[in-house]
């Protein structure tokens, strides 16, 4: 293919017609000019004024077909490539571009663009590779991991255990158990990306669910000694799939708790806005770095890279792929050593709070 290919996006005969239209204008000017001396005299402020507007006619028109060109050639190739390009940044690996030219007539900028094609196609490829293998090796683990744990609480009631023993035993039971929340993340987050989960948008009370959720960590707040803050109105109705977003409030009020010192202070606020709701979690904790805040939707990534703290990497990238497909927004603000804000916006069923 590489001999079929033209070293050039331009073509010689357009050269070609460019050089003959310009030899044609310039025998133009010579002939207006020959015109002037022997039929016709305008005089010396009209004869430079023709020709000036002559020129500014040409140039004109050679800047607009110039610019034409480049529009053709590079410019909508460009964009093309470029919206394509961030679509497989997001993910979609099913964008392809056609090239511009037939196959007896492609150029450098043809391969360029069918090496892109067959990059994406790859990545396409890998990607299900892996998602397929996730899914399938994570329904192999849970088995034996239902084994493990039911086998760890079996051991807890053995009197005969010393206290030693039943912290080993609790160890494993816990370790169990994070495996297997890592797991169901990866199943949940694989199927949101096949979109085997479909979501179902209802009407309902979205400071509700709120509340409920927040009730749902009342032990770990007071375990922890954290004062847990909430300013939310008595209803405010969305249309999303409630099971989806509980999961959402659960990620956020979850990180806010796990990072948050003993003593300190978590926010939950709604605010309405004309046809939206804000909802903000804000907790006094430990924040994040720039590069955690760039990063903190990757699959896996963890800013603690202690591990210290529980966690798999995969929830915030779960609660970005559900925004995701419920047309709703996120935005974090946060500062190392400052508390962490993160701020979920959401379209609103009806403009009024209630019904």
């Amino acid at each position: 293919m590489k001999q079929n290919v033209r070293n050039t996006h331009f073509p010689i005969g357009m050269f070609a017609e460019i050089f003959l239209i310009m030899l044609l204008v310039a025998g133009i000017h010579t002939g207006i000019n020959v015109f002037f001396d022997l039929k016709w005299n305008p005089g010396p402020v009209i004869a430079p004024m023709i020709m000036i507007i002559y020129w500014a006619l040409i140039a004109l028109g050679v800047t607009l077909f110039i610019r034409a060109e480049m529009k053709k050639s590079y410019e909508e190739p460009m964009k093309k490539l470029a919206e394509a390009t961030d679509k497989v940044a997001n993910g979609d690996f099913s964008v392809y571009i056609a090239p511009l030219h037939t196959a007896d007539r492609l150029d450098y900028m043809d391969v360029m663009l069918m090496g892109f094609n067959k990059m994406v196609e790859e990545l396409g490829s890998i990607e299900t590779l892996k998602t397929d293998f996730f899914s399938n090796v994570s329904h192999e683990i849970k088995t034996p991991l239902s084994v493990i744990t039911y086998t760890a609480e079996n051991m807890k009631t053995d009197k005969a255990l010393t206290e030693t023993q039943l912290e080993q035993v609790e160890t494993i039971r816990s370790s169990a158990g994070r495996l297997a929340d890592l797991i169901t993340n990866i199943l949940k987050l694989n199927r949101l990306e096949k979109q085997t989960i479909q979501a179902e948008p209802v009407k309902y009370d979205v400071c509700e669910q709120l509340c409920d959720c927040v009730l749902q960590f009342e032990n770990r707040w007071n375990e922890k000694e954290i004062n847990l803050e909430a300013e939310i109105d008595d209803r405010a109705y969305i249309e999303a799939d409630p099971g989806l977003m509980e999961l959402v409030w659960n990620n956020l009020l979850s990180n806010a708790l796990k990072f948050t010192e003993k003593g300190g202070t978590v926010h939950v606020s709604e605010h309405l806005q004309k046809d939206s709701i804000e909802i903000e979690v804000t907790d006094t904790g430990c924040g994040m770095t720039e590069e955690t805040k760039n990063r903190i939707f990757e699959k896996f990534y963890q800013g603690d890279t202690s591990h210290a703290t529980e966690g798999n990497g995969l929830g915030m990238a779960l609660v970005f792929r559900i925004l995701q497909i419920s047309n709703g927004k996120i935005k974090v603000n946060s500062a190392s050593g400052k508390g962490t804000t993160i701020i979920v916006t959401l379209n609103l069923s009806n403009k009024d709070r209630g019904e």
